[in-house]
């Protein structure tokens, strides 16, 4: 193993910066990715459609969550895409320079619409007795109401350093020669050990017979030269494929864009590859803070700590032995 600490990653923790190298690929290509901006994403579900079409993976239930626009719930054996809705009652915060009328009452505004020459508009059509209250809203204490929607494409992340792969111990899960993380369902024995070692919580069980799926990154396509379809189908491009180097750079830029546009919680999330999983092989670009997404804040491969508890399991090894040994010598002959 290489010391972490010195810049270089081992078989476990820290930075790996030949990912296939590492796992048995001398002449692999440049690693491959995700990168997700979620500020142009529209919740279109596209992605969602044409992973399961590609996958050809079972439906997960088509009734509403009560959760906003979502169906799905999160990520798991039959969602490998999720798209999240959050719904939050604050302004845009920047988002579209220009449009924040600090100075202006809309709902003043609104209310004078076709009633003077200053504000043309058709004269408003008489409410019904039984109409509701038009002040009756989700409205913030100064009057006006703010809402915004936080949309992402959620997936598995590809770890650098994968745990899910590390526990597996048939070698269901396996490294691709793209850096990505593949699971190989005729292989898996449905053990689950792989499920609690996810630190985002992606992989899961099938209820039917146990075994584990999660997004291959379109595996198949990948080898035929063809990027996954979630990214194809994308109308934004929230979604984008490519090495991940170039889309790490991509990234950086467009956040530096939108802080110069005021939009200053801009954040990139899973990208450095000095975090808790050795940098994520599909990483986002957030407005806010990614427990707001339901990602977590500071994720660990939960393997990381292997080398120590096998030492210390060693230490108590040896001492219990040594104990035995001074009783036996002690005993009275």
């Amino acid at each position: 193993m290489r010391d972490a600490e010195n810049g270089h990653g081992n078989a476990l923790y820290g930075p790996q910066p030949d990912v296939s190298g590492a796992s048995g690929y001398p002449d692999a290509p440049p690693r491959v990715g995700f990168f997700t901006d979620t500020s142009v994403c529209i919740g279109c579900k596209a992605c969602e459609v044409a992973c399961k079409e590609w996958n050809a993976i079972p439906e997960d239930g088509l009734e509403l969550t009560g959760m906003s626009y979502d169906n799905t719930r999160g990520l798991g054996a039959d969602t490998w895409r999720h798209v999240a809705f959050v719904e939050q009652r604050k302004p845009l915060g920047g988002q579209e320079p220009g449009v924040a009328h600090d100075d202006v009452d809309v709902f003043a505004a609104a209310s004078r619409l076709g009633t003077d020459a200053s504000s043309p508009g058709p004269v408003p059509a008489p409410a019904p007795a039984q109409a509701p209250d038009p002040r009756i809203s989700p409205v913030s204490p100064d009057g006006r109401t703010e809402l915004r929607w936080l949309m992402s494409s959620d997936v598995c992340k590809h770890c650098t350093h994968a745990a899910c792969l590390d526990v597996c111990p048939t070698g269901a899960l396996f490294r691709t020669e793209f850096g990505t993380v593949v699971v190989q369902e005729d292989v898996c024995n449905g053990c689950g050990y792989c499920v609690p070692a996810c630190p985002y919580g992606v992989i899961d069980q099938r209820e039917e017979d146990g075994r584990v799926w999660k997004c291959t990154l379109c595996y198949d396509r990948l080898g035929a030269g063809m990027e996954p379809a979630c990214a194809k189908s994308c109308p934004t491009e929230s979604i984008q494929f490519g090495p991940l180097e170039e889309l790490r750079e991509r990234a950086r830029g467009r956040v530096a864009q939108l802080h110069a546009a005021g939009v200053t919680d801009a954040r990139l999330y899973g990208d450095s590859p000095d975090d808790g999983v050795g940098g994520a092989g599909a990483f986002f670009l957030l407005l806010d803070e990614p427990e707001v997404y339901g990602l977590p804040p500071d994720p660990v491969v939960t393997t990381r700590d292997l080398p120590g508890m096998w030492r210390h399991a060693a230490v108590a090894a040896v001492s219990l032995a040594a104990l035995a040994l001074g009783s036996f010598a002690r005993r009275p002959r």
